[in-house]
């Protein structure tokens, strides 16, 4: 078994991702009533990032684990729980299975998430690369050194948000 995947990441595949990112959502704001209280209905973007975000866009870098990100507007309350990583099976071996998840029929997907001062009238791939370049915070570093592509908003899934080309 090979630790990374050098499959295709399609439409499909994004929309799977997408489908249990929601589920996590769903199941972290059960759990934590005061999160789910101040991010349910905060939801800015959702992206895939990282290694596999840039194995979509090259197809040569290989897919160890699908790194899904939920991007929130900040509530005034407090930031979404940064330290917070929800795990799941992507279910499909299609993409091969994650070595160290025996159990697991597919790759490990992790679900983390941040919230900024986002303006929701503003353009999401906009204010999420304004938040790479700007953020001045480990994690926006960590997620522009690789890729971010879009899941959510649906109208555009699959859209490249950094690197920034041209």
């Amino acid at each position: 078994m090979t630790e990374r995947s050098f499959e295709p990441i399609t439409d499909d595949d994004l929309r799977r991702l997408g489908t249990l990112a929601a589920e996590d959502r769903t199941g972290l704001f059960a759990r934590s009533r005061r999160t789910g209280q101040m991010y349910a209905d905060r939801l800015f973007a959702v992206a895939l990032c990282q290694g596999a975000a840039l194995h979509r866009l090259n197809g040569a870098n290989g897919v160890k684990d699908f790194d899904v990100w939920s991007f929130y507007v900040e509530h005034p309350a407090g930031p979404y729980p940064a330290r917070r990583n929800g795990t799941a099976d992507f279910g499909d071996p299609k993409v091969g299975k994650t070595p160290d998840f025996e159990h697991f029929i597919g790759r490990r997907v992790d679900f983390l998430g941040r919230s900024y001062p986002f303006n929701p009238s503003e353009d999401v791939a906009r204010e999420l690369r304004r938040y790479l370049r700007r953020a001045g915070t480990d994690s926006a570093r960590f997620l522009a050194a690789k890729a971010v592509v879009l899941i959510a908003p649906e109208a555009r899934l699959g859209e490249v948000v950094w690197p920034v080309s041209g």
